[in-house]
């Protein structure tokens, strides 16, 4: 393979004084009037290994491992609950549970309704529980428990409950705050994904031979729009998945944060989170964070993480990570482990 150089520029002349300034541009003949400004006092200067990881130096601050209870939600008025993290993330545009989504639980009152319109290119919503219907951009749709709900860019959205409704909503909104931008060009259509659909997939892929041998029994909900992703929109990414009683699921991890919902779980399903694998693929000095149904935890970039159920009883989880997004960079970088047999200790 050749590499075209441009062409070199002319020598300058040899009775050119080089340390000579330039001439200076009449700036009047161009139409403009006043003076230059100097723009540098906004100007930094660092030693290269201050600041080529100001993650590991300390300027950012890392996504932290936090647990947020149902008991937030449940016996709320009608309204959003956010998932706030942004004091922790030393962010100070507004709220975020990363730092390119907000996760939020909506609380639904029955005969009640809310506005959720935000800025954002992408929304999902899972219903929790409840029934009911939302009116977008002049169209109606109605859903019922297990229901997803995708929404595009410019989407004017209020959620009407006929029963007690919640939902768990998820947008990129604190992308958009932190590039400056508006959202206003679709890039899919909204998208329902049914629930009876969804759970008769995971069923399927339930029941096939050996599926408990593979790293995870789920469901990747996608877009038709996103032929290079295979993800539910551009952006985010969710699965729909079981952690059957009595198993594992392997070790890995990626550099999206998973915002990990938890439908139903007994105790004794847990997660074990760590930075580190020892020689026999388990996680050094686990961080162990355990589920609670209806509830939500933060899975930070990076980090190895293993699902454990101990409790006999299947138990079902809905992570979002904005891996939509980190695959079209081509920087999501998911990694698994090979081994089966390891402890949970």
């Amino acid at each position: 393979m050749s590499i075209a150089h441009s062409p070199q520029p002319a020598a300058a002349s040899v009775d050119a004084d080089p340390t000579a300034p330039a001439p200076m541009t009449d700036v009047a003949e161009f139409g403009f009037e006043g003076r230059f400004e100097d723009w540098a006092d906004d100007a930094r200067y660092f030693e290269y290994s201050q600041a080529a990881n100001p993650i590991g130096a300390g300027y950012t601050p890392r996504v932290p491992i936090i647990r947020f209870s149902p008991a937030i939600y449940q016996d709320e008025p009608t309204g959003v609950v956010p998932l706030d993290l942004s004091g922790e993330l030393g962010i100070k545009t507004g709220e975020a549970t990363s730092p390119g989504l907000l996760a939020n639980f909506v609380r639904i009152h029955a005969g009640e309704q809310i506005d959720t319109s935000a800025n954002a290119t992408s929304h999902l919503y899972y219903v929790l529980y409840g029934r009911g219907f939302s009116a977008v951009d002049g169209s109606l749709v109605r859903w019922d428990r297990g229901d997803f709900l995708t929404l595009p860019a410019g989407s004017r959205s209020v959620f009407y409950a006929d029963t007690e409704a919640a939902l768990y909503w998820v947008h990129d909104g604190p992308l958009l705050r932190y590039l400056g931008a508006e959202a206003t060009a679709p890039q899919f259509r909204a998208t329902k994904f049914r629930r009876a659909d969804a759970v008769a997939k995971l069923e399927s892929i339930a029941s096939r031979p050996g599926a408990n041998e593979k790293s995870r029994v789920s469901v990747l909900l996608a877009n038709a729009e996103e032929e290079q992703t295979l993800t539910i929109t551009h952006v985010l990414w969710a699965m729909f998945g079981v952690l059957p009683p009595d198993q594992q699921q392997l070790p890995h991890r990626h550099q999206s944060v998973a915002l990990d919902l938890i439908l139903d779980a007994q105790p004794g399903c847990y997660t074990l989170l760590g930075t580190r694998l020892d020689e026999h693929s388990g996680i050094v000095d686990p961080i162990r964070v355990d589920w609670e149904a209806g509830g939500a935890f933060v899975t930070p970039p990076g980090m190895w993480h293993a699902h454990f159920n101990e409790s006999g009883a299947p138990a079902h989880l809905i992570p979002v990570q904005d891996a939509g997004l980190q695959t079209y960079l081509r920087s999501l970088d998911i990694r698994f482990t090979q081994r089966r047999d390891f402890s949970a200790g």
